[in-house]
């Protein structure tokens, strides 16, 4: 069993640690502000975030579950449906999540 003392020094060093990676984007903020990276990264890091989520979230379908898979699909053409139409990401999310919860617990099964 270590000692007391080598206990504190262990979690004073991760909250050292976790504290300067915490306030290290802040700190560095006005060094890199202007940077034309970083305005790159923030007009195309949205739309990557999505991408990889979409790609994630059909790769995980499994076509053997069909009720499931159908559920999906369904959710991801309102999710999209909804987007185009209202151009809300709040909004298109909640009825594709909605949508899927709906279908995959067979509260409207008439559509699958």
């Amino acid at each position: 069993m270590p000692s007391t003392g080598y206990i504190f020094l262990a979690v004073g060093v991760a909250l050292a640690i976790t504290f300067l990676l915490r306030a290290l984007p802040f700190i560095l903020k006005n060094a890199i502000k202007d940077s034309p990276l970083l305005l790159a990264l923030n007009s195309w890091m949205p739309l990557g975030i999505m991408v990889i989520l979409v790609v994630y979230c059909l790769s995980m379908i499994d076509p053997a579950d069909s009720r499931l898979a159908g559920a999906q699909v369904i959710a991801t053409l309102v999710t999209v449906a909804v987007h185009l139409w209202k151009h809300n990401l709040f909004l298109s999310v909640l009825a594709g999540t909605g949508t899927c919860v709906a279908l995959a617990n067979g509260l409207l099964p008439a559509l699958l």
